[in-house]
């Protein structure tokens, strides 16, 4: 026995060359513009559409993860799920908006979560006992990944100065992954975790640094009005969560011998491949700027 990471599957599409980028970079650059756009529009007319929009991408991140647990033989209750997930998204953003906000946010969502493990639960009962754990441990796993770390960015909406604490979020994580792929794919030499994820280098997570705390440090003076170094450990903070959460889907895809999560996302290959660094910088997000930024 050997632990080197398992081969990826073998694809019988043709190949299509992108470069060093790795993706089609005009198809990539339109959906994200595209996306960016409708993000800016709903929060700044429309915030239940961003909320929507939450909903909607993690359950399709959801559905992606449950699709991938299936090539190990576990089967997760997607349903429950995919209901759960959308009650735990709206009830977020709908207790963030309620007073006493910690009370409120605390009673919704955790009776969200204990409803949706509950459903999962006796969901898979009428299956039979064989393989119950595996199968509930699939569905809490979903659970815990994607919509709990999710209803965050809901939560981040729904308090005092909403729209600028969610783009601030946004933008450090968005910048920062877009200095690790700028620098990365210019100067990047020295692999990071090359077991893991083997186009991550060292000189790329100095560029997601470099880009992500110029972006937290811009937003807090100038969007959130706090003091530079509150940006500073945005930036710091939300990159190096931001990272790790990269590596885990990485971490994901390598145990199920998978590229991509799927093909949802033209040029951008799966939701939970957008998804990965949102959803774990997430909670730090909420509670970095909960205790640091005035009104939260």
């Amino acid at each position: 026995m050997t632990d080197t990471p398992p081969a990826e599957v073998p694809s019988t599409a043709p190949v299509q060359r992108h470069g060093r980028a790795g993706r089609n970079l005009p198809v990539a650059i339109a959906v994200g513009v595209g996306l960016g756009a409708y993000v800016v529009l709903t929060l700044l007319f429309f915030n239940w559409g961003f909320v929507a929009l939450v909903a909607l991408a993690l359950c399709l991140g959801s559905v992606e993860l449950y699709q991938a647990l299936q090539r190990q033989g576990m089967k997760a209750a997607i349903v429950p799920i995919l209901i759960g997930t959308i009650a735990i998204v709206i009830g977020s953003y709908f207790a963030g908006q309620q007073e006493p906000v910690v009370f409120a946010t605390n009673s919704i969502l955790l009776a969200s979560l204990a409803l949706t493990v509950l459903a999962c639960l006796l969901w898979r009962m009428p299956q039979g006992a064989q393989g119950f754990v595996k199968d509930a441990a699939a569905s809490l796993m979903i659970i815990g990944y994607v919509p709990l770390l999710g209803s965050f960015s809901a939560l981040l909406l729904a308090g005092e100065n909403g729209t600028v604490r969610v783009v601030t979020f946004l933008l450090v994580v968005v910048m920062g992954d877009t200095g690790g792929y700028v620098l990365g794919v210019l100067f990047g030499k020295h692999p990071m975790a090359p077991r893991i994820s083997p186009k991550k280098s060292w000189e790329g997570l100095a560029g997601s640094f470099l880009f992500g705390v110029v972006a937290g440090v811009l937003m807090a003076i100038y969007g959130l009005h706090v003091p530079f170094w509150v940006g500073l450990i945005l930036g710091v903070s939300l990159v190096a969560v931001g990272t790790c959460g990269d590596l885990v889907e990485s971490m994901i895809k390598r145990d199920m011998g998978i590229k991509d999560m799927s093909s949802f996302i033209p040029g951008h290959g799966g939701v939970m491949d957008r998804l990965d660094s949102l959803l774990i910088a997430a909670p730090v997000a909420w509670l970095i700027m909960y205790v640091l930024v005035p009104g939260g």
